[in-house]
């Protein structure tokens, strides 16, 4: 199973165009509170449990999110197997975010 992959300079330009973005974060409650970038959160444990509350995207992308880049690659492969068109892996997480688009969020 192919994912697909986005690096976080391409998403940043495709919200700063206002283009709408399905954003799904699959970390922790703890991480999301700690800094996020307003995905939905659906922590990875409890994805498979959960896929009704996002059913209504199963055609449209999704652009996957976690820390480092390995849980929402998880994520992705769970979404294809429940019938989700279009996930896509955001390289690297949310610490690349940081590192590359927002340095004022704490990386961890």
């Amino acid at each position: 199973m192919q994912i697909k992959e986005i690096n976080v300079n391409d998403l940043n330009e495709r919200i700063q165009a206002g283009e709408k973005v399905n954003l799904l974060d699959v970390r922790e409650v703890f991480e999301h509170d700690m800094v996020n970038i307003s995905g939905t959160l659906i922590p990875l444990g409890q994805l498979e449990g959960r896929l009704a509350e996002i059913d209504h995207l199963k055609e449209e992308e999704i652009v996957v999110y976690c820390r480092s880049g390995a849980r929402s690659a998880e994520a992705c492969r769970i979404l294809m197997r429940n019938g989700f068109k279009n996930p896509v892996n955001m390289q690297g997480g949310i610490n690349s975010w940081s590192a590359f688009i927002d340095p004022s969020m704490p990386r961890y």
